[in-house]
């Protein structure tokens, strides 16, 4: 069995660099950016127009649909209990379910089926708000499993826990920023992606008070010369640390300047390049550059933010959406406003934006995507509505386009290899 998971692998990872582009392995796709490098995707669909296959879904998510060849994967919240699916791409077929946990609860507008999965083309980790944290492979067999909650203590937080875990070679990085709760201290921690076991965990100490510790957002890796760092923002700072040993390298404060103590942060840090952009709960956004050797630098900054959507970011534009449907566009290297604020929708909005073909993908809670241009004039190009509460962003993968609401899970388009849905 350990020679198998081995040679699987051995083969994902020497597959990655070919299927990279037509996959959607985390939350904000295959750079971590919101953006995809498809070149051709559907513009205009509805309940009856441009769908390859539609999924009945038991209730909501803020959970992304991660997509990985011919495999989709949904953290699911269903009677009380947590699942992770698997879904056939060409047919929308229901594959396997296995369950992870039975203490799902709700949280305002969630629930405890929050967190995206990831996945590396041979096995998928999955976590979840209760803090069960599993390993499967592509046939769902389960590999490990981790309760959190039950090694470190409850999860503190205001809202319920939502982060995603992060993958990068061989190892998944998990963040529990809380405190609301709580006096226990956050946590970072790596993990050993094939058998289970910690590497690292190392204490995150904030002076933020009441609700600012709270985070729900999910680490970043910025790779910087020879080496990589793992970026965390939450309880008003951002920090980078050590891969190897968790160690903090460096701090910025600066997130939460009027010491707001409700001043929690969604929105999660991205990384672009040479510059990491750092959302706090609107005001204000950072942006550092990571050029020079030492702590970052911050060279510009904007009132005009996110709340819940976390940007997507270009190598030339920012876009920012906010949670009751107006929108930015910044020039990515200075911050200067190129247009916005626009009103997209009178609605309130929790998904992340989606940039691909040269436009920008923004999801209502009502389940209305607009579609935009992905340059510095603003202009309108479709609008498409299908029903049902939505809470997920898209992914998008290979041409087509997978929506997640209360009711369904959409699959939008038609393969761009020329596979037939069905």
């Amino acid at each position: 069995m350990a020679r198998l998971q081995l040679l699987s692998v051995l083969l994902a990872g020497a597959l990655a660099g070919n299927l990279a582009a037509d996959n959607w392995p985390h939350w904000r796709g295959p750079a971590r950016t919101g953006v995809s490098t498809e070149s051709e995707l559907p513009l205009s669909w509805s309940a009856e127009e441009n769908l390859a296959w539609k999924l009945p879904l038991p209730g909501v998510s803020g959970a992304t649909p991660i997509v990985w060849g011919e495999r989709v994967f949904l953290n699911v919240a269903e009677g009380g209990r947590l699942y992770l699916w698997c879904v056939d791409r060409g047919s929308g077929r229901l594959l396997w379910k296995r369950e992870l946990d039975d203490r799902d609860e709700s949280k305002r507008k969630g629930n405890m089926s929050s967190p995206s999965p990831v996945t590396d083309g041979a096995r998928v980790w999955v976590m979840t708000g209760t803090g069960v944290l599993e390993a499967f492979d592509f046939a769902g067999t389960e590999l490990w499993r981790r309760d959190l909650q039950q090694e470190y203590g409850p999860f503190g937080i205001l809202h319920g826990y939502s982060s995603s875990p992060l993958l990068h070679d061989g190892s998944l990085y998990v963040q529990v920023l809380h405190g609301f709760y709580t006096d226990d201290p956050s946590y970072v921690m790596a993990i050993n992606a094939t058998t289970g076991d910690t590497h690292w965990r190392v204490e995150r100490p904030t002076d933020a008070p009441r609700e600012a510790p709270d985070a729900y957002t999910t680490p970043a890796l910025l790779s910087r010369g020879d080496h990589h760092e793992l970026i965390v923002s939450g309880g008003d700072y951002v920090t980078g640390h050590s891969l190897e040993t968790g160690a903090e390298i460096w701090r910025l404060g600066g997130l939460n300047p009027t010491a707001n103590p409700m001043q929690r942060i969604v929105a999660s840090p991205i990384v672009s390049g040479e510059m990491i952009l750092v959302p706090s709960r609107v005001r204000p956004m950072l942006a550092l550059s990571t050029e020079a050797d030492g702590p970052p630098r911050v060279v510009w900054s904007t009132d005009d933010g996110p709340d819940v959507p976390t940007p997507a970011v270009t190598d030339d534009y920012v876009f920012i959406l906010r949670d009751r449907g107006v929108m930015f566009c910044l020039d990515r290297k200075t911050g200067e406003t190129l247009w916005g604020p626009k009103r997209i929708e009178t609605a309130t909005y929790s998904a992340s934006p989606v940039v691909a073909a040269g436009r920008v993908y923004v999801t209502s809670e009502k389940g209305k995507t607009t579609v935009l241009s992905a340059g510095p004039e603003f202009e309108v190009l479709a609008e498409n509505t299908l029903s049902g509460y939505t809470l997920s962003s898209i992914a998008v993968s290979d041409g087509q386009i997978f929506l997640r609401t209360a009711d369904h899970l959409y699959c939008i388009g038609h393969r761009r290899r020329g596979h037939t849905p069905g």
